[in-house]
């Protein structure tokens, strides 16, 4: 499979990002925990060089635990400040607030030094579609501030948040880059939901995620479904079309609602805590 989508949107909203990033002191970067590379736009180290840095490692709820542990220190090795958060259900918010401070130490200091008191950080919220940046800016502000919604794009121009005396956030659309120059990222951004779900061949994602689970977490599909993960993928999903009663008009098994029902279950966790990519890749 081929993987790309950049509308003309993207390319608007990061020449905008180039043009606010003037008035900004800390560029705080929300990725997936579950593939914290792929969910990086390569754009944004070019875009926030000289700026503080913070990732956000979001959803760690559905990511290995183990795992954001080591992406974490990755991180902190290359010199991010970074958090694993969980911001549908508040985990690992009220670190944050500290953490930028800590990022912000300088500017602090160098407005202190000139007799500058309570100049909140201004903070550019970043990241690629869907992988949590409005519903961190609601937790974080305890209230609806930016829109939010389970598919990518949601997020269209910008808009500015006052959180406290100290912090205001400038919310950004989600932007992918231009072409991806390896499609495993592509492929992996397409699990989680960063691309358009009609864009892709269901079933063919969904039997590359079995090949992927199968391979990085055996027995989690066999424990999940009841098949034989020496199958075939086409015959795992046979396999789950069978076991989980997935029928089309005429009596056919319905391949698409099977491939939806493992793409869905990866999704939301319900296969288990899982990463696709680990740091160890990436040395």
């Amino acid at each position: 499979m081929e993987f790309q989508w950049y509308p003309g949107h993207m390319t608007k909203a990061k020449r905008q990002m180039q043009e606010d990033i003037k008035l900004i002191d800390l560029v705080v970067e929300i990725v997936d925990a579950r593939v914290p590379m792929s969910s990086r736009n390569p754009d944004i180290d070019e875009l926030g060089k000289n700026k503080a840095r913070l990732i956000l490692l979001n959803k760690c709820d559905l990511a290995d635990a183990a795992a954001t542990d080591r992406w974490k220190a990755f991180f902190e090795s290359k010199g991010y400040h970074v958090v694993a958060i969980d911001a549908r259900n508040n985990k690992g918010m009220k670190a944050i607030n500290n953490v930028i401070n800590e990022a912000c130490a300088e500017k602090i200091a160098r407005d202190r030094a000139r007799g500058i008191k309570n100049r909140p950080v201004r903070a550019m919220v970043v990241g690629i579609p869907n992988v949590g940046k409005s519903t961190f800016i609601n937790s974080f502000a305890g209230r609806a501030s930016a829109k939010t919604g389970n598919k990518p794009g949601v997020t269209k121009g910008k808009q500015w948040i006052k959180l406290n005396k100290g912090v205001e956030l400038l919310d950004t659309p989600g932007i992918l880059w231009p072409k991806f120059e390896d499609q495993t990222v592509g492929l992996r951004l397409a699990f989680i939901g960063s691309i358009k779900d009609d864009l892709i061949q269901q079933q063919e994602l969904a039997m590359e995620l079995l090949k992927y689970i199968v391979k990085l977490y055996p027995n989690a599909i066999a424990d999940r479904y009841g098949v034989d993960e020496s199958q075939e993928a086409h015959e795992m999903l046979q396999s789950v079309a069978q076991n989980r009663n997935c029928i089309a008009k005429g009596g056919d098994l319905d391949y698409d609602k099977a491939a939806l029902l493992i793409i869905d279950d990866y999704r939301n966790g319900v296969i288990g805590r899982m990463d696709l990519e680990f740091p160890e890749d990436y040395k």
